[in-house]
């Protein structure tokens, strides 16, 4: 069987880890697969949701031994070439249009967790723990420290990198690495109900609203925001999908997104 396997069903795009007798730790080739998986769902029109997960007892222990063997020998032209991978994939789920929903049971370390921080939401079965343990193999978690910085800011993330610290799903909900902490036996229901949530929303209204967020971050409040943020929602209340969940709002109806 494929060590990635992908699935829509219901407008949820799902692709799961299934290196389980490796931890689900990835190298180059899974890598490649997995930005192939993403490429698609990103591409097909009737996925609203991208679904993260991973079988069996651990998310991801993050980079495979016998690729950190090969890596050792690269020089350093190589070695920059195949952290290139794992930067895009980073990128591609940060920069993904469509919501990103990572779901979490076991340990995610290392590049497992930078996964973690690149989605939209987050959700940890208690047993999740989570390390950024680069440091004591001499190295930095360097490609995976923007989507981490983002996510639990500047200290906590210089705490966790420099200790190679485990903190278990509570710990990483406090910091905002994730949102949501479940039983491990609710784990995969609770993060299916939230997709199919997400799914079922209006769907342009939901990408927007992702945009916006990139688009406001950052920025001061003043008269140009103010004009910006009313204009956004002027023509939102006009549009086809606007217009239509006003109507039905209106009328106490549920309105059908499909």
């Amino acid at each position: 069987m494929s060590d990635l396997l992908s699935e829509l069903d219901d407008n949820v795009f799902t692709i799961t880890f299934n290196r389980i007798d490796k931890h689900n730790a990835f190298d180059d080739r899974l890598l490649k697969q997995l930005q192939v998986r993403l490429d698609e769902a990103i591409a097909n029109p009737k996925a609203r949701v991208i679904v993260l997960k991973s079988y069996g007892k651990h998310f991801s222990a993050g980079a495979d031994v016998a690729w950190m063997q090969r890596m050792a020998a690269f020089s350093e032209e190589e070695n920059f070439k195949d952290a290139m991978g794992l930067a895009r994939v980073m990128n591609t789920l940060y920069q993904c249009q469509k919501p990103t929903i990572a779901v979490i049971q076991g340990s995610a370390y290392g590049g497992g967790a930078g996964l973690v921080a690149a989605c939209d939401i987050a959700i940890a079965a208690t047993s999740a723990q989570f390390c950024f343990s680069e440091v004591k193999l001499g190295l930095i978690p360097a490609v995976i420290s923007p989507y981490v910085i983002k996510a639990i800011g500047e200290r906590a993330a210089k705490w966790l990198f420099m200790s190679a610290e485990i903190i278990n799903a509570e710990q990483a909900r406090y910091l905002n690495l994730v949102q949501y902490c479940v039983e491990d036996k609710e784990l995969y229901s609770f993060a299916y109900e939230c997709a199919q949530r997400i799914a079922h929303f209006a769907p342009v209204a939901v990408l927007e609203c992702k945009s916006l967020v990139a688009k406001i971050s950052g920025q001061g409040i003043d008269d140009n925001l103010l004009l910006e943020t009313a204009n956004l929602i002027a023509k939102r209340r006009v549009s086809k999908e606007g217009q239509r969940g006003l109507s039905a709002f209106l009328s106490k109806q549920t309105p059908d997104w499909n």
